[in-house]
């Protein structure tokens, strides 16, 4: 089975966050695809390289990071939302006159039009949080 995930909510405030990449990873090691992960509202907060936490808790970012590494796995981080939460790559940077990006390594930043395709696209589109 081909998914999508929607993940709605940030890395450390809610289950949400968790939860897609727990389902994300088993569906993956089940041997099913996922065509897309699409980060909007709060989640985008999942895509900032900036995030730090404490040594003995676990690193959200760094976990989608890895995933998407393992099984080349396209993250998307909602445009919108992003400008909205401080999240910025190059392109963001060059274009809104900013000096520096805060966006994770294999995190990119496009439109809703990425959502509606990876609904299309899939199997099921499975939605993570409010």
């Amino acid at each position: 089975m081909k998914f999508s995930i929607q993940v709605n909510e940030g890395p450390y405030q809610h289950q949400a966050s968790d939860s897609a990449y727990q389902f994300t990873k088993a569906a993956l090691e089940k041997g099913h695809e996922c065509f897309r992960v699409f980060f909007y509202h709060d989640g985008v907060l999942n895509g900032t390289r900036l995030t730090t936490p404490p040594q003995d808790d676990r690193n959200i970012v760094n976990n989608w990071t890895e995933l998407a590494e393992k099984y080349d796995l396209d993250l998307v981080v909602c445009v919108a939302a992003a400008q909205r939460r401080g999240i910025v790559d190059d392109g963001e940077a060059e274009r809104n006159g900013k000096d520096a990006t805060n966006i994770a390594p294999r995190f990119r930043i496009s439109g809703l039009g990425q959502l509606v395709e990876a609904a299309i696209q899939s199997d099921r589109l499975v939605v993570f949080g409010d």
